[in-house]
Formats: C-alpha cells, structure tokens, sequence
C-alpha cells in the first residue's frame, strides 16, 4: 500500500515471488504484445496466401501490400530461385504458427 510520502511505479505490474513484473513490460502490457503478434502472424499469412496466388496466377488485390515478398523479396534471394512456391507456403506457416502461438499463449 502506498502511503504519504511513497512513491508508486505506475509503468510496472505487481510482482511475483521471483520479482518480475506479472503483467507488464515496460509501458506495453502483455495483452498488446499478442495483439500485436497474432495481426503480424495473420499478416503473414495473407502475405504467404496471396503470394502463392500470384505465383501461380495473377492476385490483383492488395498486390502492392500482399504480394510484396513475392515481387521484391523473393526475387532477390538467389538461393529461393526456383523455389518461389515453397517460400510464399513458408511464410504462410510461419504467420499461421505465429497467430496460433499468440492465441494460445496465457
């Protein structure tokens, strides 16, 4: 309890017994962080969908956005030539592993 006199840290949780915080990291709790990976996985994912896509056909839709690993960055890896299938799926499991991780962390 915070009496006259005594400071009161705001930006940090409570703590545990091993004295970390239990439910902030510095000013972002811990809620936001999953926020924030699960939109980054989905993204990914959409990235990976779309970039198959337009592989594979022509994806007309957001293609500055969701094709941009597949028009910019995957062209440019020299070791992927040949492989641009393999590496839009792969990004899409990595963002569908990353959303599942963020919901199913506690």
């Amino acid at each position: 309890m915070a009496g006259p006199g005594r400071k009161v840290d705001t930006l940090v949780g409570p703590r545990g017994s091993s004295g970390r915080s239990l439910g902030r990291v510095g000013f972002v709790a811990l809620g936001t962080m999953r926020k924030v990976v699960s939109a980054l996985g989905i993204l990914l994912l959409l990235v990976g969908i779309s970039g198959t896509i337009d592989h594979l056909f022509y994806q007309p839709f957001f293609g500055f956005v969701l094709n941009s690993v597949n028009r910019w960055v995957i062209p440019n890896i020299d070791f992927l030539a040949g492989y641009e299938l393999y590496a839009n799926l792969t990004v899409a499991v990595v963002g569908a592993a990353l959303a599942i991780a963020a919901y199913r962390s506690d």
